[in-house]
């Protein structure tokens, strides 16, 4: 158990060490712990003693008899050596008819496919190793993901330059998010980028500003140094109630991140948290980001090279197979998720390549950009069901 882990790991944990050689267990419960950070150490647990032989994903069915949006999965592990996996994703027509045939199909090694009404399913000739997150797709989407993670570098890499990361939290909002700016001193607000400002393909500000307590150095200000900053949150006697405000009543009036000096006037991809696509915006400099949105900055891309690859359906392969699936196709662009898309090194793709991943990222182009993208990867796009 760690972090914000869910009571179900410690309950697989414990089941799994009272397993005999050859026994299984299965649980019907949320499938967070396979693509989120605290699952860590149950999938390395799983990964190195056991194995996985069923996932049956049922987001959009009722599993149990109460509806509840728990984002089920049947999950059936085993103490024995690691061989084959039945996976399966369902949809809100999967029904019992049709359950009885596909346990029928994960019982026959022989049936590597197997669709029928509201069901998907294929055979995996292995698992994954490890603590990483476990990816989820067909066979060939699989192959690709495995195929970009061994032949190039992570979207986040600092040593060159580009790092993924997510806009501030306050804490409280409606204090520290304003569309009057003379609430306070000039010097004290920021220009705020928020996820309205994306609707539109480019980045259309809407007139928020964020109040910024933060000095460059990362110190906070003293607030008698801006009396009209001062007064605004005193008049907000709900910031001193405020967890982090209680850690330190000094600090009452901080943002629960810090601003950081200098990301203002950076030029920044700019992508909202939860989409059934991945819709990268480009902001030229002069906004900070909220923390409902996700950013990449790089010294070393022309970013609208890098919106191309980004706004491609390879990058949303990526998203699909390793994030955390919402109801009804949502799915969340988290910078967990953002981090593991791998890239092409900015200076490997050439001219005429570069030219087309611009213009569909300008064209707001998905077709366009995963040609350009897979021209850049060096893929056949049909060999991974993306054509």
């Amino acid at each position: 158990m760690r972090g914000r882990g869910d009571i179900y790991v410690g309950f697989i944990e414990r089941s799994l060490r009272l397993l005999k050689p050859g026994g299984t267990v299965g649980f019907i419960c949320a499938d967070r712990w396979m693509r989120n950070q605290y699952g860590a150490g149950l999938r390395e647990f799983v990964a190195s003693h056991y194995a996985v032989e069923n996932v049956w994903t049922m987001h959009d069915v009722d599993a149990f008899e109460a509806q509840v949006s728990a984002y089920p999965a049947i999950t059936v592990l085993g103490n024995h050596a690691q061989s084959s996996v039945f996976v399966a994703d369902t949809t809100a027509d999967f029904g019992a008819a049709t359950a009885s045939a596909l346990v029928k199909a994960a019982r026959d090694e022989a049936v590597k496919e197997f669709s029928d009404f509201g069901v998907k399913a294929h055979r995996l000739p292995h698992w994954f190793d490890g603590g990483e997150l476990w990816p989820t797709g067909s066979p060939a989407r699989l192959a690709l993901i495995e195929h970009l993670n061994d032949t190039f570098g992570p979207l986040h890499d600092p040593t060159a330059g580009t790092k993924v990361s997510i806009g501030v939290a306050t804490g409280a909002d409606k204090v520290f998010i304003t569309r009057d700016p003379s609430v306070v001193e000039p010097e004290r607000v920021l220009p705020l980028a928020m996820r309205r400002d994306l609707m539109s393909g480019t980045f259309d500000w809407q007139g928020n500003y964020l109040i910024n307590p933060w000095a460059e150095d990362g110190s906070l200000v003293p607030l008698a140094d801006y009396p009209r900053m001062a007064a605004h949150f005193s008049s907000h006697p709900s910031l001193r109630e405020r967890f982090v405000a209680k850690k330190d009543r000094l600090s009452w009036y901080r943002t629960i991140d810090k601003v950081q000096a200098g990301l203002t006037g950076r030029p920044k991809l700019l992508l909202q948290d939860m989409k059934t696509t991945i819709h990268p915006v480009l902001e030229q400099g002069g906004h900070y980001p909220h923390h409902n949105l996700y950013y990449v900055v790089s010294d070393a891309w022309d970013l609208e090279v890098l919106g191309g690859i980004l706004l491609s359906r390879i990058s949303q392969a990526f998203i699909e197979a390793y994030c955390v699936k919402m109801r009804g196709g949502t799915l969340r662009f988290q910078a967990q998720y953002l981090k593991r898309i791998r890239v092409p090194h900015p200076d490997s793709i050439d001219v005429d390549t570069a030219d087309s991943l611009r213009a569909a990222f300008r064209d707001r182009d998905v077709d366009a950009a995963t040609h350009a993208a897979a021209a850049a990867y060096a893929i056949d796009l049909k060999e991974y069901d993306l054509a």
